[in-house]
């Protein structure tokens, strides 16, 4: 038990550290957490994919194909290409690494014709906890959903309050968010759509009986879990 607790918090701690990683510089004011009935009628928004540390990017250049290039987002956030040196790449989505590209190529290139591809994602975590056979954090595979990761985490236990599944995830304003989710109707085929495909750095809580206060539960979680100061764990998100 003493051994599934330290692996517990060593996940969260990793978890916590990539999402700083990911929100520097967007630290915003705390805003209101969703409760129970509020995620209803308002499940969790999807948000664009940003790039990361350690994913393999194709750059291709349609009328200049010499140049096509695969590379590697180095720990500095940049990646390296001929003409235009060192460009940031970290926290971009590929349409806007593709528009940054672009304008460098323009004094290089008589009609720059970019397209950035997402080939391989390095670092991309998810953490799975609570009333399942094997909390701890997996890889993040392309279309994994709640569903699915529960699944990779050995399943719910027989304890395991299947109607109120803990999504937590980075809201837009930088701050971590629950979402309740009830999954035996996902079980059940009533309601797919509730099987929500993850992202990076969400953390996934499976209860043994239901939480009322998401906000106050949110913080507590995350405070009792992590190995750090509960000032930081909470402005790292």
């Amino acid at each position: 038990m003493m051994r599934r607790a330290s692996d517990k918090r060593v996940g969260m701690f990793w978890i916590v550290i990539g999402m700083a990683a990911a929100t520097a510089g967007c630290y915003a004011p705390r805003g209101g957490v969703p409760t129970v009935d509020d995620v209803v009628d308002n499940p969790p928004e999807v948000q664009p994919y940003r790039i990361q540390i350690g994913d393999q990017i194709a750059v291709r250049f349609y009328r200049n194909p010499e140049l096509n290039h695969e590379v590697i987002v180095r720990p500095d956030g940049r990646i390296s290409l001929p003409f235009v040196d060192d460009v940031d790449a970290v926290g971009l989505t590929p349409q806007e690494l593709d528009v940054s590209l672009t304008r460098r190529y323009k004094g290089e290139l008589a009609v720059p014709d970019v397209t950035v591809i997402v080939q391989g994602f390095g670092g991309q975590r998810i953490y799975v906890g609570g009333e399942v056979s094997s909390e701890g954090v997996f890889d993040l595979r392309g279309g994994m959903t709640l569903y699915q990761a529960i699944n990779q985490a050995g399943g719910f236990t027989d304890i395991a309050h299947r109607r109120q599944v803990i999504l937590i995830r980075k809201g837009p304003d930088g701050r971590p968010k629950g979402h309740s989710i009830d999954l035996v109707a996902v079980e059940h085929g009533t309601r797919p759509e509730n099987d929500v495909p993850l992202q990076p750095y969400d953390v996934v809580f499976v209860p043994k009986s239901k939480i009322g206060q998401m906000d106050q539960w949110v913080d507590q979680y995350i405070r009792r879990l992590l190995p750090i100061s509960p000032g930081f764990a909470l402005s790292a998100f």
